[in-house]
């Protein structure tokens, strides 16, 4: 486990007491980053990290039994929902590779899909406090799909590759599909 490199001080307490609370899975630390950035309003991720309120209070009860956070992790930033039909798009992708070890691989699928809709890099805009912890927890959630990152590419271009490639798209070169002339060519819905 890596220990946080940037957080602000209400964030590092959220961190500690979730790990008070962590089940020993996989995914507690980064969900404990993530949810403690969350909290703390220093990610970009939306409400929930991106997940129906339920989907985020199972997540609690899997990885920290015993604690609830109430409301907090609502720090009214909603999904954007103009852009649903991408992040479902970025989930199937990452779902059809999961480890298959863990039901968090689901949720961590949905998480990191909200997560792409930011504009920042992949890692901060997760609350994560190093890059290492994205690569470590595509790689345990995502085997097969981390595995063909052979260049180490930045991970949210790489997952927007793998679209734009499944598209037939070879050309792409947006960072994101919010800035891509080509998103009606990937996704059906306005945007």
């Amino acid at each position: 486990m890596s220990a946080p490199l940037e957080t602000n001080h209400s964030a590092a307490i959220r961190y500690a007491q979730l790990m008070q609370h962590a089940a020993g899975w996989g995914n507690d630390h980064v969900f404990a980053c993530m949810i403690s950035s969350l909290c703390a309003v220093t990610n970009a991720l939306p409400d929930w990290l991106g997940l129906e309120p339920a989907a985020f209070h199972c997540l609690m009860r899997y990885h920290f039994p015993g604690l609830n956070l109430g409301n907090e992790p609502n720090i009214q930033r909603p999904f954007p929902i103009q852009r649903r039909d991408e992040a479902d798009e970025l989930v199937r992708l990452m779902l059809m590779d999961k480890a298959g070890a863990s039901p968090s691989e689901v949720w961590m699928a949905h998480v990191i899909a909200a997560g792409c809709l930011a504009n920042d890099h992949l890692w901060y805009d997760l609350g994560l406090w190093q890059r290492a912890d994205l690569t470590d927890l595509m790689r345990r959630n995502f085997p097969a799909l981390a595995a063909r990152n052979t260049k180490d590419m930045k991970w949210k271009r790489f997952l927007y590759k793998q679209l734009c490639d499944a598209e037939g798209i070879y050309l792409c070169r947006a960072p994101s599909c919010a800035v891509c002339s080509d998103y009606h060519a990937c996704f059906n819905s306005p945007s």
